[in-house]
């Protein structure tokens, strides 16, 4: 069964972003952009809640055709144009999309239909609300949190609403040059 995994910036206190949003404290450097094709050449769908999916197809479909597009653009841009992607919305609309789903209700029953078909695993990237909500229906497999060396004391949490006493079992830890440091869980069902 293919697994969907988690990928995820996180500060020292639990935040994803700040209060409004805001991602300009997280901390990412070359190494880190090497890194992250280890987790997608294991992964064939993307899975995004709206708002995030709406950013990263306003970036990513032409990001690496620009004359100076970086390694990691070209790298990324070409893996996003061609796996699958799917969204979770109530709000957009399947028509005119390119190799993407649309997924509106019955979360469980139609994520674990998408885990039981061929293929590689599922990466899910950022999408606060869409994570929670498949955190809480205990459909993320495991974790990839990228622990940057910032307390950000408010903004938009990791966890919120989770059911009590998740545990994580640690995987491998990997230090990146910036002091980032990214901590591999899987999930465990209690």
């Amino acid at each position: 069964m293919r697994k969907l995994i988690f990928f995820m910036h996180v500060s020292l206190d639990g935040f994803v972003a700040g209060p409004k949003g805001e991602m300009n404290w997280i901390q990412v450097n070359e190494e880190i952009f090497d890194f992250v094709p280890t987790l997608t050449e294991q992964a064939d769908t993307a899975l995004y809640g709206r708002v995030t999916y709406e950013m990263m197809q306003s970036y990513w479909p032409t990001a690496g055709d620009e004359p100076d597009a970086s390694k990691h653009d070209k790298e990324h841009s070409a893996w996003y144009n061609k796996v699958s992607k799917i969204v979770l919305s109530r709000t957009l609309q399947e028509t005119g999309l390119h190799n993407t789903k649309v997924i509106r209700d019955n979360l469980t029953e139609n994520i674990n239909e998408v885990k039981k078909q061929e293929g590689k695993n599922i990466l899910i990237f950022w999408s606060p609300r869409a994570s929670q909500s498949l955190f809480n229906e205990w459909l993320i497999d495991e974790f990839w949190l990228f622990m940057n060396p910032i307390i950000l004391r408010k903004g938009i949490p990791l966890f919120q609403n989770v059911p009590e006493m998740t545990q994580l079992d640690l995987l491998e830890a990997k230090t990146f040059s910036c002091w980032v440091v990214a901590l591999h869980y899987q999930a465990k069902q209690n």
